[in-house]
């Protein structure tokens, strides 16, 4: 920052259950922001925002336009997870600052309108259909065809999301995914958490990419291999591995269909993190998010002299140089690590055992001792993350498996 300039002003939309607060700040730190979190509990706020602090309703963004003002103004506003997306774009909107738009950003959180979206642009999407939790499935199924997925309109990282392989499962699944929408947190969404999607199951190896834009192009960061098979009934990721494996034209297909899918949902600006299928068919766009990568995840990622996947977003939001956006040449990797069963965590053994194998870097357990844990499709966390790095990305997954070998878990009904 040059001398007698003031700081860039930085509004961080934090919610109560992102895992990203100190990463995004410690990021908008480095680069001398002067930094006001937005959250929608103030305990989060006392914990990250050094006094500088602004309560916001994240459900009803435009309610928080005039709150806002009050405080303004910024140069940037930027959501650190997918709950302060559809608020940051309202929030920018309001105040003139660059942004996507609130269409194409709730487009992106609501998984019929992206089907649809990306359907009439003639990206390939499975057959689907919209129910209303109160109905029977029978008639779609018969459309739709097994096997299936249901999903609930509004959630991520998988939870609520089922295959069904023939009428009495998808029935059962249907009532699981209802239970889980009685939440009345979910049910503040609106309309949309009360309809569930039911699509035709898609075969094929899953990927993720991670992205940015500027100016509606888009850079990839990152393309990570799921090199564990997400066959279903239930979907919980594992392992994220990048540089990926896949041949150079596979991961070209790969790049061109998510360009595809952000310039049909009408995304332009900032960072998308996308979930692709590749079969013989060429890949399918299972999801593209107005965000990045969830969880504890982008910490696998280094671009140029060192910058993380925060530091690239926030520069990006501020208008400041980006040095670089290529990412390191050693390969990286992070095991989300699964929950077994559900109960209450007693105990963690072989922690220290599991950060000695080759190439791990760390490994964090977030779920405290005495906490409830409840695995997917109801459940929304992971026990913690194992992270590696390796000169390839067979190395890297070879230790993120040995490290979690490592691990017990104890956990108490």
């Amino acid at each position: 920052m040059k001398k007698n300039q003031h700081p860039k002003r930085l509004l961080l939309l934090i919610p109560a259950t992102t895992y990203r607060a100190a990463d995004f700040m410690a990021a908008a730190h480095r680069l001398g922001a002067d930094v006001v979190v937005g959250s929608n509990l103030p305990q989060i706020l006392e914990t990250f925002s050094d006094g500088r602090t602004i309560t916001l309703d994240f459900d009803h963004p435009e309610r928080a336009v005039e709150q806002i003002r009050s405080v303004a103004p910024f140069d940037a506003i930027v959501p650190v997870d997918e709950e302060g997306t559809l608020l940051a774009a309202t929030l920018a909107a309001a105040l003139k600052l660059p942004h996507n738009s609130i269409a194409a950003v709730d487009a992106s959180r609501d998984k019929s309108i992206a089907r649809c979206v990306l359907r009439d642009a003639g990206l390939p999407v499975p057959p689907f259909e919209v129910l209303p939790l109160d109905q029977d499935p029978g008639a779609v199924a018969e459309r739709v065809g097994f096997p299936c997925v249901v999903k609930p309109l509004v959630l991520a990282a998988s939870q609520g999301v089922i295959r069904a392989d023939d009428l009495p499962s998808l029935r059962t699944a249907v009532k699981r995914v209802a239970a889980i929408l009685t939440d009345r947190k979910i049910r503040k969404r609106g309309p949309a958490a009360r309809k569930i999607l039911i699509e035709r199951f898609i075969p094929g190896r899953e990927f993720a990419l991670e992205g940015l834009l500027r100016d509606g192009a888009l850079e990839v960061l990152a393309l990570f291999d799921k090199p564990d098979p997400l066959e279903g009934p239930f979907f919980e990721e594992t392992i994220y591995v990048t540089p990926s494996r896949l041949p150079e034209t596979a991961q070209a297909k790969i790049a061109l269909c998510v360009r595809r899918a952000t310039a049909a949902l009408g995304l332009a600006h900032g960072p998308i993190h996308a979930e692709v299928r590749l079969n013989d068919q060429g890949p399918w766009i299972l999801e593209v998010a107005a965000r990045s990568i969830g969880g504890l995840c982008s910490r696998t990622l280094r671009f140029g002299a060192g910058l993380t996947l925060e530091e690239i977003i926030v520069r990006h939001a501020l208008r400041m140089d980006i040095p670089s956006l290529e990412r390191e040449h050693r390969a990286a990797g992070v095991m989300m690590i699964p929950i077994p069963n559900a109960g209450r965590l007693r105990d963690v053994r072989g922690k220290d055992e599991a950060k000695a194998v080759p190439g791990i870097e760390a490994v964090t357990i977030l779920i405290r001792r005495g906490q409830s844990v409840v695995p997917l499709p109801e459940g929304q966390r992971y026990l913690g993350f194992i992270f590696a790095r390796g000169e390839s990305p067979d190395v890297v997954e070879a230790a993120l498996r040995e490290a979690h070998r490592c691990l017990e878990f104890e956990i108490i009904p």
